[in-house]
C-alpha cells in the first residue's frame, strides 16, 4: 500500500465536501484510494499530527458525480500542492472515477471521542454510497443520543438506525 506507514494515533483533520449546497466535514479520504490504485503520491510535508496525510481535499458533488475541486498541502520541497500537482490536465476539478465506497459526514453532537483517525462517534452520520465516482445511495445513520443535554461526551444511549434518502431530490433511487 502507498498510504503513509505511520500508525495514526491522533484524531485527524477532515476533508471538506460541498453537497446539496451545504458544506460538510468529511471523515473519508477518497484520494487515498487513488494513491492505492497506483496514482503517484507527491512527497507531502507533514506539518502537524492531526494531518498525517499531508493534505486537505475540497470535494463537491455535482449532478450526482463526486469531484475533487481543490487540494491544499505543502510539499517536502516547500512548494504548495494543488490540484494541478496531481492532475495537471485537470487543474480546475477532477472527476473521482476511481472511488468506490462510502463518504461519511458526522452531524450533531460528538458522543464519544476517539483519539485516532476518524473514529469518534457523533449523533448522526450522513453516508453517501459512491460507485466509480457516481452517487448511488444517501442515508442517515442515527448513532444514538446522549441521555441528557448535560451528559458528558461519550455518554451514549440507543442503537444504530438508518434511513435511506434520495440521492437526487428529483429522482428516487433504490
Amino acid at each position: 500500500s502507498t498510504r503513509p506507514s505511520r500508525l495514526i494515533v491522533t484524531a485527524q483533520t477532515p476533508e471538506n465536501l460541498l453537497y446539496r449546497g451545504k458544506r460538510f466535514a468529511m471523515h473519508t479520504t477518497p484520494l487515498e484510494d487513488y494513491f492505492d490504485l497506483g496514482g503517484v503520491r507527491p512527497h507531502f510535508e507533514v506539518t502537524r499530527t492531526t494531518l498525517w496525510r499531508g493534505y486537505i481535499g475540497d470535494w463537491e458533488v455535482v449532478d450526482d458525480h463526486l469531484y475533487l475541486a481543490r487540494l491544499k498541502g505543502e510539499l517536502e520541497d516547500g512548494s504548495q500542492a494543488s490540484l494541478a500537482t496531481l492532475f495537471p490536465e485537470f487543474p480546475d476539478r477532477v472527476f473521482a472515477h476511481w472511488y468506490n465506497g462510502t463518504l461519511r459526514m458526522p452531524r450533531g453532537r460528538r458522543l464519544k471521542y476517539v483519539h485516532q483517525g476518524f473514529n469518534s462517534t457523533f449523533e448522526q452520520d450522513l453516508l453517501i454510497g459512491v460507485e466509480r465516482g457516481v452517487i448511488v445511495l444517501t442515508r442517515t445513520r442515527d448513532n444514538g443520543l446522549t441521555e441528557s443535554a448535560s451528559a458528558p461526551a461519550g455518554a451514549q444511549g440507543g442503537g444504530i438506525t438508518t434511513r435511506a434518502e434520495q440521492s437526487n431530490p428529483d429522482q428516487a433511487r433504490e
